[in-house]
């Protein structure tokens, strides 16, 4: 006999923890993006998460955003699109907050190397400032 945890992962669902497991992401973050709406689950009459299996790409390029600079309320505000199919071209609703995020990186590492180059300047003069 089959209990209704695997009946409910071979009809295309998926429990947390093997979400987490196939997304090499913690539960506890599966279970933040749940609560912030990012992800779509649904409690089985144990009353634990399942998920449908594009949840392991929405997981995926939820990570990717994250790891991109983006913030989870930013991720929050772009549309599903962006979320549902792997390898899809970017949504062109999410392209100019990628060029915005790109252009704000750009800065920062502008204004890194100009820090650096002061303090290289700083110790090639043994000075304790700048001039």
């Amino acid at each position: 006999m089959t209990d209704r945890s695997s009946v409910a992962e071979e009809a295309g669902f998926l429990s947390i923890g093997a979400l987490s497991q196939a997304c090499g992401v913690s539960v506890r973050a599966l279970r933040h993006y749940d609560g912030l709406g990012l992800l779509q689950s649904f409690r089985a009459d144990n009353g634990y998460r399942r998920f449908r299996r594009v949840a392991v790409v929405q997981v995926q390029q939820i990570q990717r955003f994250l790891t991109a600079g983006f913030t989870l309320e930013e991720v929050r505000s772009f549309p599903g699109c962006m979320l549902m199919i792997a390898g899809a071209a970017p949504c062109t609703e999410t392209t100019q907050a990628q060029r915005e995020r790109l252009a704000a990186i750009e800065d920062q590492m502008a204004a890194l190397e100009r820090q650096r180059l002061a303090l290289v300047a700083m110790l090639q003069r043994g000075t304790q400032g700048p001039l």
